[in-house]
């Protein structure tokens, strides 16, 4: 267990770290979760929603999945949906997918990967639904392409849900974003 012990011995350096540069960084760490952000995303490793924004803890709150997904019967994304808008007030849910995504790439062939093949048929439906954008691109742009559909039909999804929809009855500000992210160069693009 020689990579545990690396983590934890990681963490106290890092803690440690972080109260040298800043005494009172956990102090107000521990007071107060507010976010204007709600970030759901993907839960590549490559992908960290606070660092490509470069935001601190505590400003951004996070729901990842494979492949962002946000489907009707997820009550687990539902909930945190439900959270961060009702509770903390977020005025941005952002869907945020990225290039090179596995989950898309999985989803575009036929091979069977077990209980996961449930979770992408929702991203074979978005590329039987886009047939006609994705018929004559290569199978590398074929991947981009869906990975962007993938977004925008995720984000149309928070849009549909009861949780959005009960907002915007109450008329409180919730606005909903596609972005794309860039493994190559570390940029996001806005859909």
């Amino acid at each position: 267990m020689p990579e545990i012990k690396k983590l934890l011995d990681n963490n106290i350096r890092w803690a440690d770290a972080t109260v040298a540069q800043d005494p009172d960084f956990f102090d107000r760490l521990f007071e107060q979760q507010s976010p204007v952000y709600l970030w759901i995303g993907c839960s590549d490793s490559r992908v960290p929603a606070n660092q490509i924004v470069d935001l601190m803890p505590g400003d951004i709150f996070v729901h990842r999945n494979v492949a962002n997904m946000v489907i009707h019967t997820d009550f687990n994304c539902l909930s945190v949906l439900q959270y961060a808008i009702d509770v903390l007030k977020v005025k941005h849910v952002i869907v945020c997918g990225h290039y090179g995504c596995g989950g898309v790439e999985a989803a575009l062939g036929d091979d069977s990967f077990g209980l996961i093949d449930n979770w992408l048929g929702h991203i074979k439906d978005i590329a039987k639904d886009n047939q006609a954008a994705l018929a004559d691109l290569s199978k590398a742009d074929q991947a981009a392409k869906l990975c962007e559909l993938n977004v925008i039909q995720q984000a149309e999804n928070v849009r549909r849900t009861s949780v959005y929809q009960d907002a915007m009855k109450r008329k409180q500000e919730v606005n909903i974003h596609s972005w794309i992210y860039s493994l190559r160069n570390g940029k996001i693009k806005v859909l």
